[in-house]
C-alpha cells in the first residue's frame, strides 16, 4: 500500500470524480452490455498485442463519450 493511497483513504470530501463513477456503476448495466459485446470482441490468440479487457475497454468508451458531451454544453 502506497502513501497516496492511505492518504486518498482518509478523505472524507467525494471528488467529481468519486461521484461521476459511482453514478455511472448505477445507470449502466455493464453485464448486459458486455453480454451484447462480447461476441463481437476479439479474442486473443493471434499474433501481436493482445486485446485489452473488454470491461475496460467499455468503461474508458463512456468515459470518453461523458467528457465529450460535457464540454458540449
Amino acid at each position: 500500500m502506497s502513501f497516496a493511497q492511505v492518504e486518498y483513504g482518509a478523505k472524507k470530501k467525494l471528488t467529481r470524480r468519486d461521484i461521476f463513477l459511482a453514478k455511472m456503476e448505477t445507470v449502466v448495466p455493464w453485464g448486459r452490455l458486455a453480454s451484447v459485446v462480447e461476441p463481437h470482441y476479439p479474442k486473443s490468440g493471434r499474433r501481436g498485442r493482445p486485446p485489452i479487457g473488454l470491461d475496460r475497454m467499455l468503461s474508458v468508451t463512456f468515459w470518453r463519450w461523458a467528457l465529450v458531451n460535457a464540454r458540449r454544453f
